[in-house]
């Protein structure tokens, strides 16, 4: 099974990992995972007077310090993936790159309530109404 997991580096990417390690059908040899992250752009203003390089070695560190923790978690199950880092709007994102041959989205949720997540609007809420991969919602 091709699995996306989707890390914005949050307790909540903790609790995932936590409870991926805690269920054996969703870790395994038998999968194949790629762990993407989704850093917001910065603003045209501002990218407009940073230099290229300077940008991409910004959003580059900026996955990589979500990625480190992941990295040592897979590899303490003895398991690889593959580290994606994207530039955008993270629902759009992670929609459209699930929806590119995976098998299953594994995300965490902060778990706003139906209020929160009125008001606040939800990545997890947007990536399921617009999602056609199965997805694996963990609170």
């Amino acid at each position: 099974m091709k699995i996306l997991i989707a890390a914005d580096g949050s307790p909540y990417t903790k609790r995932m990992l936590a409870y991926l390690a805690a269920h054996d059908e969703w870790l395994g040899a038998q999968h194949a995972y790629t762990v993407v992250n989704v850093v917001p752009p910065v603003p045209a203003r501002a990218a407009a007077v940073i230099d290229r390089e300077t940008l991409k070695s910004y959003y580059a560190d900026t996955s990589e310090a979500v990625f480190k923790p992941i990295r040592t978690f897979f590899k303490k199950q003895g398991l690889e993936a593959e580290y994606v880092g994207k530039v955008g709007h993270a629902a759009e994102v992670i929609t459209k790159m699930a929806d590119q041959g995976f098998d299953l989205l594994v995300m965490g949720s902060h778990g706003h309530g139906s209020i929160g997540s009125l008001v606040l609007g939800s990545v997890s809420n947007k990536v399921l109404a617009g999602c056609r991969t199965p997805v694996l919602l963990i609170r």
